[in-house]
């Protein structure tokens, strides 16, 4: 066992409040877990020694500043160093409940422990160093019925030697419908996880977004977990950039019949940026749908991991599952390790799973630099074609014009070497 993981059973011992009793369970778990090696499948390529052994120096940053997304109309949560910044959230639209972990009332409780630790897995590692630790969140819960059109944002600030730890909790009820936007931003040193659980009801929908832009020397654990009833609808798209050490974990659970998925995923690295991705589908519910598109751009000498895998489960017959892995490398010295899987037990399925890799096209670029379109420029218009088959299915068109800026940025940084 690692130092810093002996230090979170420590503190996760320390901590006391309502949720203590599934807190517990988790730590138990927590106290017989074994620090990743090379060796353990999941972390095999990450560094994961960089956290344990990362000296934290708190440091006299200034405040990150928070820019809201013009025309969004969202309600915004901003916690820095896992500190909710404000208490008071404002006016809530009609079956719309948005409360601090902290503030919950009894209503809230009841519904939260059903919810905390039971569709996020047990096996995430820093999964269960959050449950111990996060005593930060927020608690989202959408009445039957109701039509919640503006946005819940959530975003985490991390600043320099810091370590913060933050919790989301989702509840859509039966016939209703939200969106949600989980945000993660940092670039000085700093530990954080940041894990999100959601239960998506009868005929319910989320729109659901995970921007994971930590670059630099941030490192950054976190996951999205779904579960979805009979007839609910997911539709979620997670950027990421890369930095010393960022993880995703993304579950989703088809836990009732006829439950559609439809997940696109973007990562985008740079220097000698590490981004990992792993997502798992279960099926377990038979008439379930999922479409999941992961496109990447992997410059310099930056390093991309994805471990995509559908489980179809010996009831799920009628599933139609599918899973594409694209890559686009710009160096010779990037790497990408990617592993999509398929574990079929019904046998009246239609499942399909693929991956590849390739180099940027040096004839398209020739071309357009032959027609005086300058080099960096036929770079950001090659590259931003790539990945904006996803960006143009984002469901929200305010938001993918905040993003396009961002990715065309990042664009301008990499270069075909």
């Amino acid at each position: 066992m690692s130092k810093w993981l002996d230090s979170a059973v420590t503190r996760g011992q320390a901590v006391s409040d309502w949720l203590s009793p599934k807190r517990n369970e988790s730590l138990e778990l927590l106290k017989a877990a074994s620090w990743p090696t090379r060796k353990t499948e999941a972390w095999k390529y990450v560094p994961i020694n960089v956290w344990d052994r990362a000296d934290l120096q708190a440091a006299n940053t200034e405040a990150p500043v928070f820019d809201a997304i013009e025309g969004l109309g969202s309600i915004d949560l901003v916690f820095v160093d896992g500190q909710l910044q404000s208490d008071t959230i404002g006016d809530l639209p009609v079956g719309l409940s948005v409360t601090s972990i902290a503030a919950a009332s009894e209503a809230d409780q009841v519904w939260a422990k059903e919810t905390f630790t039971s569709v996020k897995p047990a096996r995430h590692l820093f999964g269960l160093v959050n449950d111990v630790l996060a005593t930060a969140g927020v608690l989202i819960r959408v009445e039957a019925g109701a039509q919640i059109e503006r946005p819940v944002r959530i975003v985490n600030f991390v600043t320099e030697g810091a370590e913060a730890h933050t919790r989301i909790l989702v509840s859509v009820e039966d016939n209703a419908s939200a969106v949600v936007i989980e945000q993660c931003s940092g670039t000085q040193l700093s530990r954080s996880t940041a894990f999100a659980e959601y239960r998506i009801g009868e005929s319910a929908k989320l729109e659901h977004y995970r921007f994971a832009l930590q670059t630099g020397a941030a490192m950054n654990a976190g996951g999205s977990h779904f579960e979805l009833a009979t007839k609910a609808e997911l539709n979620s798209t997670l950027v990421g950039f890369g930095s010393q050490m960022s993880r995703v974990d993304i579950d989703v659970t088809h836990a009732g019949e006829y439950a559609f998925a439809k997940l696109n995923a973007i990562y985008l690295l740079d220097g000698k940026e590490l981004f990992d991705l792993h997502s798992t589908i279960e099926h377990v519910a038979a008439n379930g749908t999922t479409e999941e598109n992961v496109h990447g751009i992997v410059a310099d000498n930056s390093r991309a991991v994805f471990n995509g895998r559908i489980h179809i489960h010996r009831d799920a017959q009628k599933t139609l599952a599918e899973l594409n892995n694209r890559n686009l490398l710009m160096s010779n010295r990037a790497e990408i390790n990617t592993k999509p899987e398929l574990e079929i037990y019904a046998d009246d399925v239609r499942c399909a799973h693929g991956a590849t890799i390739a180099e940027i096209d040096k004839k398209a670029l020739y071309y357009m630099q032959s027609r005086g379109v300058s080099r960096a420029q036929a770079q950001i218009m090659l590259n931003f074609g790539f990945i904006n088959e996803l960006v143009e299915q984002m469901p929200n068109e305010i938001l993918a014009d905040w993003l396009r800026p961002q990715l065309r940025e990042r664009f301008a940084n990499m270069e075909v070497k």
